[in-house]
């Protein structure tokens, strides 16, 4: 199979389904004539022409909003922010309208859109723009939220996003973009919850998303070098649909639970899997669940501070042999 970053592997995703549906739209900030502003859409203004890639005003509200209405009348936009955290000035439009738009209308209105763009910390650009919603996206029922890992993911939970009829945010990582995997050349699919086990272990299930997934293998390896402990890494890959089952198979198995994100620890995805857990698999628990997040603070501007405040190899490989005690 071809090694393509992660990038590209997105760009591939909106290529194939610019090319496969005519109704399918790419829209946002800077996506046209400056090729993005991570470079995710390079030369898809050149190849597609201004219908099908558009630039807009830096006006979130006015774009989405947009974008949401053309969506309920057929059109399958991709959105893109420059970063996730301007969500926020699109909240009435994305949760209050799209998210509750197919239950209002008794299923008659579908909002075939994806809403996508760097959700991370880590690059040093402030607490403004270092923002990881996840779980206050997904708190909303109608809105799919999914936060892929690898290249090959990217692809195939963007094509899925894409031809899915609800609104799905799909956030993505900056510091992922220029990450490299193998990633196989045409049409493949990864449907939207169905997370996937990334290392197969035995001790302790090590569960998150999104970029903490590449730190907790490394502290995989880490463990299993230094104390011969087989620790199975799961990545949910969509935050909701959430993949219970896969989750709950792998505590059983292991007996014992750490999770891992770069969200804040109060009311996170984190918190929420450890009471599925809790009330599924108590049984099986022979520890508590433990959870390893970015510190509770505003994104530190400071680049070795924010280092520390991010969930890292060291503090992760800490925290397993914690619940292993």
């Amino acid at each position: 199979m071809p090694v393509i970053n992660y990038r590209e592997a997105l760009r591939h995703a909106m290529c194939e389904e610019i090319e496969r549906d005519p109704n399918v739209i790419l829209m946002g900030e800077e996506v046209g004539q400056f090729n993005g502003a991570y470079k995710v859409s390079e030369g898809m203004l050149a190849k597609y022409g201004p219908k099908r890639v558009i630039d807009t005003p830096i006006s979130e509200a006015g774009f989405i909003g947009m974008g949401i209405g053309a969506s309920m009348l057929g059109v399958r936009p991709i959105m893109e922010l420059m970063f996730f955290s301007f969500y926020s000035v699109a909240f009435d439009q994305i949760f209050n309208n799209a998210a509750n738009m197919r239950y209002m209308s008794g299923g008659l209105t579908n909002v075939p859109i994806v809403i996508r763009g760097p959700a991370n910390g880590g690059t040093n650009v402030g607490a403004t723009h270092s923002h990881t919603p996840e779980s206050i996206a997904a708190y909303h029922p109608g809105i799919k939220v999914v936060v892929p890992s690898t290249p090959y993911d990217a692809k195939g939970l963007l094509k899925s996003a894409i031809r899915d009829n609800d609104p799905v945010l799909f956030m993505e990582n900056t510091m992922l973009y220029g990450e490299t995997g193998e990633v196989p050349d045409g049409e493949y699919l990864i449907p939207l919850g169905k997370a996937n086990v990334s290392r197969e272990g035995t001790d302790i299930s090590i569960i998150g998303h999104g970029r903490a997934i590449q730190m907790a293998l490394k502290a995989a390896d880490l463990l299993k070098e230094k104390h011969n402990i087989n620790a199975e890494v799961v990545d949910l890959r969509s935050i909701r649909p959430l993949d219970e089952e896969t989750i709950l198979n792998s505590v059983k198995k292991t007996n014992r639970a750490l999770y891992v994100e770069e969200a804040k620890p109060f009311c996170s995805v984190g918190a929420m899997v450890a009471c599925i857990i809790q009330e599924k698999a108590f049984d099986y628990l022979d520890a508590p669940v433990k959870r390893v997040t970015s510190i509770d603070a505003p994104a530190i501007y400071c680049p070795p501070l924010e280092k520390v405040q991010l969930p890292n190899v060291d503090r992760i490989y800490a925290a397993a042999l914690d619940v292993l005690k």
